[in-house]
């Protein structure tokens, strides 16, 4: 039994893939020019921006 795939649900699909895929380029190429201790910086400071953001997830909403 083939799969079908709806024309209406492709687009954003592949404009989500499309979009994900340019970030993820973006970002490679601005840590290949930064500056080596600004990179370093940046990976250091990861895991804390990730903690913050999941306790700002998870905080209720009124």
């Amino acid at each position: 039994m083939p799969i079908s795939i709806d024309p209406l649900l492709a687009l954003p699909l592949l404009v989500g893939i499309f979009c994900i895929a340019l970030v993820a380029i973006v970002c490679i190429v601005a840590l290949l020019r930064a500056d080596r201790a600004d990179t370093v910086a940046v990976i250091k400071a990861l895991p804390e921006l990730a903690a913050t953001l999941l306790r700002f997830r998870r905080r209720p909403r009124r």
